[in-house]
């Protein structure tokens, strides 16, 4: 399992289980594609990474070529707006409102909180749980998202993430089609840009600048969410593919499985105790956790929710 500084598992929290170079041609986009949806063409591709710089024992290599077909992927992960509309159709409560807390960054918990905070994370000290902490008040009490309404929502769990996507008539991306999404048309890249992090000095992500998880500079604008179309999109549309908060897969996370599994429109294996998570978030720093190359993964309980955890969905092309 992954470092728990990444986004810390509710681990034993009962669970309440809820049922940049050109972009690739587009000459075959369908003539109507969903509102806020970007076409991915599908095909083959180079999933997962060799790179010295990754973890291995993630499961991050070896490379491999994998074929996927075409769908549609949510321009941005969700958003606090877009998840707001969900609620209100179906008066849904998420598993942090029901839990009664959730996890939050010790930064940006408000003083008064501060001191009443008698729960961290032992291997990740920065994670707070913050009782009251939820999408609607991402601090705890007192916090709120009317400013952040065009921020992804966050401290959803993967059973919320499903919840939303059965409402909006799509799914969560397998883990390949979002690697291969999120590539946007570079194969073989540490990046969704190219293999530079900071281009000509450019911020290209909203991820941690400085002394973590003491002091963030936040020179590249930012620090905690940014909106969720902030930097350029990436070769097939898509924004915040690194970075920002971290985005649920469908796919149960195992180091292993993937190296014989299959190689068509693969889906990870049939079960397991945690979820995927790709793309990193504002708090990944390459001091410690540089995972928001695209090649690299995490993993999470499907009933854990943190304040850098999100998601986007996709559907099928066909």
């Amino acid at each position: 399992m992954t470092d728990a500084c990444c986004a810390p598992s509710t681990e034993g929290r009962q669970r309440l289980s809820t049922t940049v170079q050109a972009a690739v041609a587009r000459t075959d986009v369908p003539r109507r594609p969903p509102r806020d949806m970007a076409y991915i063409p599908g095909g083959r591709f180079l999933m997962g990474t060799d790179d010295p710089v990754g973890f291995p024992a993630d499961g991050e290599g070896p490379t491999r070529e994998i074929e996927v077909s075409p769908f549609y992927m949510d321009e941005t992960a969700v958003t606090n707006a877009q998840f707001g509309r969900f609620v209100r159709a179906t008066r849904y409560r998420t598993e942090a409102e029901r839990f009664g807390w959730s996890f939050v960054f010790h930064l940006f918990v408000p003083p008064r909180l501060a001191r009443t905070v008698t729960q961290a994370v032992a291997n990740a000290q920065w994670w707070w749980r913050i009782d009251g902490a939820s999408w609607r008040r991402p601090e705890g009490p007192g916090s709120g998202i009317s400013r952040r309404m065009d921020d992804p929502v966050t401290h959803v769990s993967w059973n919320d993430a499903q919840a939303y996507c059965q409402w909006a008539n799509k799914r969560l991306p397998t883990e390949a089609e979002w690697e291969m999404a999120a590539r946007g048309g570079l194969d073989a890249r540490r990046y969704a840009w190219g293999d530079d992090l900071t281009p000509g000095g450019r911020h290209m992500c909203n991820i941690w600048q400085g002394d973590f998880p003491n002091a963030n500079t936040e020179d590249d604008g930012y620090a905690a969410t940014a909106p969720a179309k902030s930097f350029d999109p990436n070769g097939f549309g898509l924004y915040n593919v690194s970075g920002n908060v971290w985005e649920w897969q469908s796919d149960w996370f195992s180091p292993t499985f993937h190296v014989g599994g299959p190689r068509h429109n693969p889906a990870g294996p049939p079960t397991g105790m945690s979820r995927v998570i790709k793309g990193g978030s504002y708090l990944c720093h390459d001091s410690y956790c540089n995972r928001y190359r695209v090649a690299a993964r995490s993993a999470n309980t499907p009933d854990s929710s943190t304040g850098n955890l999100g998601f986007r969905c996709v559907v099928d092309a066909a």
